[in-house]
């Protein structure tokens, strides 16, 4: 790690420990919409009346229960119908996408195109995530997508950082940074928002791609997941050799033989990809 990004996370982590540092914040709605689905005692009606005061975001759900993904025989209308077939945990995971995505904006052109392409990864992750969920394991594939979109959410402190000290760097060393520390910082946030503990080193571990656990966890998922989406890019990642990744063992998957290539998966993958985006 360089100086720079060391001097960068130490002071960080110092201001998120002295509780110094301005967190990025989960907008309200996010918030209300999460509490209500953790409460046993709550109904559809509830967080449907939460959801339709923001009705960009209605607006948004109503649209992905009409995508392919979701579509059933008839075509939904309504805000009620659209969270009575997504169910309440579902909703409540897209619903904090959808308004997480208000965070990623600056004021800079540098930094702002980079939180633009970082969120844009992020829905590509997520919906990757989501899909592996549901056929290579038995974890909960709208908690997979929640720790898609959150895997990189390190970066906003980071790039909002170097923007409010105004840090004469280039293009290559501000995304070293965000490579460098954005998973540390990750971590810390997630533990402050009080995500699951399951999601708390998603960030960190998602990376760590010699990691050891029993089962495929959250982070394996968004592992693979993330690694798909570099397909082709030409990325450091993309040369390393896959099958030493142990994520893929833990799913069952081999690594030279892309998703992408059975068709039913391929395109259960577009549509996912495609959900949380405008």
């Amino acid at each position: 790690m360089t100086e720079l990004a060391n001097r960068i996370r130490d002071q960080l982590l110092t201001a998120i420990d002295q509780d110094q540092l301005t967190l990025p914040t989960l907008p309200e709605v996010a918030l209300k919409v999460r509490d209500i689905a953790e409460d046993e005692d709550s109904t559809i009606h509830d967080i449907t009346k939460t959801i339709s005061d923001d009705a960009a975001m209605s607006a948004r759900i109503i649209k992905v229960v009409n995508s392919p993904l979701f579509r059933g025989s008839r075509e939904i209308e309504t805000l009620n119908m659209a969270v009575s077939r997504l169910g309440m945990d579902y909703t409540s995971s897209l619903a904090m996408g959808l308004a997480m995505e208000q965070m990623f904006q600056a004021t800079s052109d540098m930094v702002d195109r980079r939180l633009r392409t970082i969120w844009q990864r992020s829905t590509e992750i997520a919906g990757i995530a989501q899909v592996l969920a549901q056929h290579y394991t038995r974890l909960r594939p709208e908690q997979a997508t929640l720790a898609g979109l959150v895997c990189q959410i390190g970066a906003l402190p980071v790039l909002r950082f170097v923007e409010d000290h105004d840090l004469q760097v280039n293009s290559a060393m501000l995304d070293n940074l965000v490579d460098e520390l954005h998973p540390v910082i990750g971590d810390r946030i997630l533990k402050r928002w009080d995500f699951p503990l399951e999601l708390h080193h998603v960030p960190s571990e998602h990376v760590n791609f010699g990691r050891q656990v029993p089962e495929a966890d959250y982070a394996d998922v968004v592992m693979v997941a993330s690694l798909q989406t570099l397909v082709g890019t030409g990325h450091p990642y993309t040369e390393m050799n896959w099958h030493e990744v142990t994520a893929f063992h833990r799913l069952g998957l081999d690594p030279e033989s892309g998703m992408e290539d059975d068709e039913d998966l391929g395109e259960q993958m577009d549509a996912a990809m495609a959900l949380l985006k405008g």
